[in-house]
Parts: C-alpha cells; structure tokens; sequence
C-alpha cells in the first residue's frame, strides 16, 4: 500500500473514531466501537473499515449476534459517516465505507483474557499450596 492511501486511512480512522461516538446515537449500536484498521481501494472508491465492539456486559462466549447487529448499523450509518467525512477530509473524492467486524483483534483479546485466567489460577494454586 502506498503512503498516500496508508496516511488517508490513518486520517479516515482517526475521524470516524470521534464521528462514531459523537454522532451515531443508535441505540441498537451496543458496547464501544474501536476501529482496528482502514483499508483504502487505491481508486479511492472504497475504505473497508475494521471494528471490534467492547460489549458492556462481560461473557466468557463471543456473542456473534451483537456484533453482526452493530455491523449492520454501522453499515445504515456509512452514508451519513461519508457525507461528514467528506467535510473534514481535503480530498476530491471521500470513499463509500464499508464496516466489517474484525474476527482476528476480538479472538486475540478472547484468548489474552483466557491465558490472563490461567496464569491468575496458576498463582492462586501455588498461593494455596
């Protein structure tokens, strides 16, 4: 990927980070939205945008349902997104967006929170010992 389209997702992830928490008052778009990663087409026609969503309740299991149920909002939101993207950004043309949730962020944190656990048992064991 070349610099330019590496520096606009930098600036689009950067806006739709604020734009997201301050503008969509969704109350279907549950948890808190981090934006993992941008990707932009090199025609500027496309910027795939990758989230994860912090749920407010904490579960041991993904709840796969949640996630798409946010994605889908997101997506009814990506033109309303682009439209005010498109007055901070200095380009001619602001790219359609397109949300999708980042499996590879959310099983990586999945799995720190499983190793965290068994190290906390581990210790506690040897605590008891």
């Amino acid at each position: 990927m070349n610099q330019r389209l590496q520096r606009l997702g930098d600036q689009i992830q950067r806006e739709l980070a604020v734009l997201i928490r301050d503008e969509v008052n969704d109350p279907r778009l549950t948890g808190f939205v981090t934006i993992s990663s941008v990707k932009v087409s090199s025609d500027l026609g496309y910027a795939d945008i990758y989230v994860t969503i912090m749920e407010p309740e904490l579960n041991d299991t993904m709840t796969k349902t949640n996630h798409e149920d946010s994605i889908k909002v997101l997506n009814k939101a990506a033109g309303f997104l682009r439209t005010q993207l498109s007055h901070i950004l200095k380009t001619r043309t602001t790219p359609r967006l397109r949300f999708h949730y980042d499996e590879v962020t959310a099983r990586g944190n999945y799995m720190m929170d499983l190793i965290n656990q068994a190290v906390n048992k581990t210790e506690q064991n040897e605590d008891d010992e």
